[in-house]
């Protein structure tokens, strides 16, 4: 199944003394979805918001908000994060013992599911709960902190996970170093929604946002167009997409 491509920008790298007006400003730029990064200082080794600033910032855009929980355990603040306004919530598969049950409470709360594998864990840590999902996201970085460079031993895994999902409507997303450079890469390996941080907030308004996320889209879509048809051809490496200065 061939989705359209989805940038969503990650307000990690927000200037977070005026967050709902960087929120507004990538809106306007041309975000697909809103990227929320929530760090316990637990699982991973820093700390950003919880669901009260989620809540406070919901009534800013009407975008998706993609809520990633890199926290341990995660069960017992799923209802919150859903009350502050979640659209798709997405949790780590390694953090916690019942990935199965964790995800079938996401989805009685009505919200989208979606698991999350750090760069160390194999994708067969989801195979038996692929079709519980509506996203999963792969870290192409260690999670904990932005900025950090890509992981290019990510994209087969990348590859492979788009042959599990197959025909199934579950959107496959990178998140961690991506930019214009290597956008071509993750996408020709089969990635649909790219979640992009440092790379969509420089420059500091909208209208250099708004060059930012046209200028992944544009390598994205590039790459798709020259994905193997061949599953057992090599994904492109990063950086042999096409570069947009």
């Amino acid at each position: 199944m061939t989705r359209e491509i989805l940038i969503a920008p990650s307000i990690l790298a927000a200037d977070f003394a005026r967050l709902g007006e960087e929120i507004a400003a990538i809106d306007a730029a041309g975000a697909d979805w809103i990227h929320c990064d929530v760090m316990d200082g637990h699982f991973v080794p820093n700390i950003s918001f919880g669901a009260d600033v989620i809540k406070a910032i919901r009534p800013v855009t009407k975008k998706v908000f993609g809520v990633h929980l890199m926290i341990a355990p995660v069960d017992p603040y799923l209802e919150a994060f859903a009350k502050a306004g979640a659209d798709v919530i997405t949790i780590h598969a390694e953090a916690g013992p019942h990935l199965d049950r964790s995800l079938q409470a996401i989805r009685a709360l009505g919200k989208k599911a979606g698991v999350s594998l750090c760069p160390a864990t194999p994708e067969s840590a989801i195979e038996y709960v692929l079709d519980r999902l509506d996203l999963v996201l792969v870290m192409t970085v260690n999670p904990g902190f932005g900025g950090q460079s890509f992981l290019e031993s990510q994209l087969e895994k990348i590859a492979r996970i788009r042959g599990m999902i197959g025909e199934r409507p579950i959107r496959l997303e990178v998140d961690g170093g991506v930019t214009r450079d290597n956008a071509a890469a993750v996408a020709a390996a089969g990635a649909d929604t790219l979640v992009a941080g440092s790379a969509v907030f420089r420059g500091g308004n909208s209208a250099d946002y708004a060059v930012n996320i046209a200028a992944i889209r544009v390598a994205a879509e590039t790459g798709r167009v020259r994905k193997p048809q061949d599953n057992s051809a090599p994904p492109m490496r990063a950086g042999e997409g096409v570069r947009i200065r």
